[in-house]
């Protein structure tokens, strides 16, 4: 696990589209002037929640949290929210996420089913003391729209409960559609059981013209030059979203069974998991070139259970560990060579 999170690369542009200013939320947080122009911004939970204490000063908005955790335009969801979407149904989408959680962050989402009700909380696992409540409001947030979005419907939680007092709660009810129960024992989103079967219409979107454009792209010049082996190992790319493919679902893109697609992938030369395993390296390749996903963010939209085991599998693929291959890629492109090694991070 990690001991950081990754803040969204956009947060700053959504912050200025809200009408409240970068400085002002890092004055109000305490932190550095510049936190949030890096191409990269990682932060400790300490600094998360003081990031997200400066916004709640920063910002005369109640809903700014709302605002914040809900993104309406398909291009802009992040790679990891992608993922989400690609599954089959909210329940599946929210599993994925919490193992996604449990590989990059000291975070956790809680899952709690009984015979009626489903109920989603976060768990800060390096906090030292509750979490700034526009945080809770962008998490809660963030799954609405992961739901309405994938389901394409309206759906709204039975409630959602939250710890602090009383404050504007019409608007957070029109939010979420639902009642919201303030001076909860948690902070936590209700959903019905049956909820998390909800079929996603997004589960065969087009995955890797979102997370790869460029790779797509590739793709889409050699097709109809392909191999059989090559066709599959494009298959298996669209579905490597979070979790690793098995040989039967790949079979049913090509409409017919897995001892066929064993029998026609050994005529060529190859089994499906070497296949896998091709499928699993170029991505990886194009995904450390170009992109600024975390090795444990790559991991993950590769199907790997942990960090370790990818960087396991692209030592063997590559014979350097892939933050050092990222490294040296990088240095091929900068000029003047050697003056230049302190701008390049691992």
């Amino acid at each position: 696990m990690s001991k950081h999170f990754r803040v969204p690369g956009r947060l700053a542009i959504r912050l200025e589209e809200a009408g409240t200013r970068v400085s002002a939320v890092l004055q109000s947080a305490g932190l550095e002037p510049g936190l949030l122009d890096q191409p990269r911004v990682v932060v400790t939970t300490e600094e998360l929640f003081a990031l997200w204490r400066g916004v709640g000063v920063a910002s005369p908005n109640p809903a700014i949290g709302l605002e914040l955790g809900t993104e309406t335009k398909a291009e802009h969801f992040d790679p990891i929210a992608v993922a989400a979407l690609s599954t089959a149904s909210f329940g599946e989408a929210m599993r994925q996420m919490a193992r996604y959680k449990q590989l990059s962050c000291p975070e956790e989402i809680i899952h709690e089913t009984d015979e009626s009700e489903w109920s989603i909380q976060f768990r800060w696992l390096l906090a030292d003391g509750a979490e700034p409540a526009i945080l809770t409001d962008v998490c809660f947030a963030w799954v609405l729209c992961i739901a309405r979005h994938g389901t394409g419907t309206r759906i709204s939680p039975l409630r959602v409960e939250l710890a602090r007092q009383a404050a504007h709660g019409k608007i957070f009810e029109r939010h979420f559609g639902c009642p919201v129960v303030f001076g909860a024992v948690r902070n936590a989103m209700i959903f019905r059981a049956s909820d998390a079967a909800l079929p996603f219409v997004t589960r065969n979107a087009e995955l890797l013209a979102m997370l790869a454009p460029q790779f797509d792209e590739e793709l889409k010049q050699r097709k109809g030059e392909e191999t059989f082996p090559e066709r599959v190992r494009a298959a298996i790319q669209r579905k490597l979203a979070g979790r690793r493919p098995k040989m039967q679902e790949i079979a049913r893109e090509f409409h017919i069974s897995s001892r066929t697609l064993q029998r026609r992938l050994q005529d060529a030369g190859y089994s499906f998991q070497q296949v896998l395993e091709e499928a699993r390296h170029q991505l990886a390749r194009h995904y450390l070139n170009n992109s600024l996903l975390e090795l444990n963010e790559t991991a993950y939209l590769l199907g790997y259970e942990d960090s370790n085991s990818f960087v396991r599998a692209f030592r063997m693929w590559e014979g350097t560990p892939p933050a050092l291959w990222r490294g040296a890629q990088r240095e091929k492109v900068l000029p003047d060579g050697p003056t230049t090694r302190g701008a390049v991070t691992s």
